[in-house]
């Protein structure tokens, strides 16, 4: 009798079992007796994961740094989990050479404008001749325009191309079919397959409104200073090169620690021109936008950012990418204290070049010309 009330016992406990499964919890079947029954091995049957949860191989948002907020990472976008320093041998050829070619640009065009700047002092002239003689328009919007434009100074002018750019790869980021093009191009990450394009376009990529006004507002901030001590042109050079070279000084730590993930936003480059202008203006008073009874100088400023980004690197502070903040702090000492001498001094052989070419090419002026400008 003990061994049938067993059997029935285990018959009634196998039936609810059947009947309950896909609940919540599952019912312990196992026999009140002498002996127990050894567990069944339950098999996920395949897609059951996808069902039921998110999968294993899409990124969590907290795993995205925040050069940028968290973008949704599509379960489309292929990633690579080596931890191969190899991988990193053609961002470093990307970086090196984008870099010169970005300083080459800026010497020819300062060339160009300083060039083009005799004739546009002579077209200036006679279109202030002509707007005295031109009827005044009461209430024209481009008239208006132009007079907010002209009151700007040059290095406000100068940002805001990037902040255009910043707003345009931001409101791409809310179109649901470019979601996987973003991800792929606009996000930079050491597992990612595409590993130099992002280097660049996540320099202007951002995900959150809050951390893209608060980037934009300090390159604002701080652009008429910046641009009055490099001008325009090299400050165009050091700027998107900031953006490359930060993200490859991420690259490196981010391989060496195994923390991979993807990473976006301007915060790079806008660290070296924090840590340009402060380094070249130590004794400059900064103040903080909501604390501005608060003022402390550029040099004391400069040295805590890179202490708070220097222990967030060690720490493994995952929510900011403190890797990239402090590339671009390290590049920005860096340049003014020895970059401008070693690479914007020596541009002038790559002027006389480009000099040459001009004036012996067509309609260049033949062989006239007094050297380069």
């Amino acid at each position: 009798m003990a061994w049938r009330g067993c059997v029935l016992r285990w018959a009634r406990a196998d039936i609810i079992s059947t009947a309950t499964r896909g609940n919540r919890f599952t019912l312990n079947t196992q026999q009140r007796c002498s002996f127990r029954k050894a567990a069944k091995e339950t098999k996920t049957k395949k897609g059951v994961i996808e069902e039921t949860g998110p999968s294993h191989t899409e990124p969590s948002e907290g795993l995205i740094h925040k050069r940028g907020a968290s973008p949704p990472v599509h379960p489309s976008v292929a990633y690579t989990h080596p931890r191969s320093f190899g991988r990193l041998v053609k961002p470093l050829v990307f970086t090196i050479g984008f870099t010169a070619c970005s300083f080459g640009t800026a010497a020819i065009w300062q060339y160009e404008s300083l060039k083009s700047r005799v004739q546009s002092y002579f077209d200036e002239v006679r279109a202030d001749w002509l707007e005295k003689l031109r009827p005044q328009k009461q209430g024209d919007l481009r008239k208006w325009i132009n007079q907010w434009w002209n009151g700007l100074s040059e290095g406000q002018r100068t940002v805001t191309g990037i902040i255009a750019a910043n707003a345009v790869v931001f409101c791409c980021w809310r179109v649901p079919s470019l979601q996987h093009s973003m991800i792929k191009y606009f996000t930079s990450n050491p597992a990612s397959k595409t590993l130099c394009f992002p280097m660049l376009l996540s320099t202007f990529s951002h995900y959150s409104f809050f951390h893209m006004a608060a980037n934009m507002y300090v390159l604002w901030s701080f652009s008429s200073s910046i641009v009055s001590m490099l001008g325009r042109e090299q400050f165009m050079a050091v700027y998107v090169s900031a953006g490359v070279i930060s993200t490859m000084f991420s690259y490196v730590c981010k391989t060496a620690s195994g923390r991979l993930g993807p990473s976006l936003g301007a915060s790079g480059a806008i660290m070296t021109v924090l840590a340009a202008v402060c380094t070249k203006m130590p004794e400059a008073k900064l103040a903080i936008i909501f604390l501005p009874m608060y003022a402390f100088s550029a040099g004391n400023a400069l040295k805590a950012i890179v202490a708070m980004d220097t222990a967030g690197l060690v720490l493994g502070w995952r929510y900011f990418d403190h890797a990239a903040h402090l590339g671009g702090a390290l590049f920005g000492i860096w340049y003014i204290m020895y970059g401008h001498e070693l690479i914007w001094k020596n541009r002038e052989p790559l002027v006389k070049v480009w000099h040459d070419l001009r004036t012996k090419g067509p309609g260049g002026g033949g062989n006239g010309g007094s050297g380069p400008l």
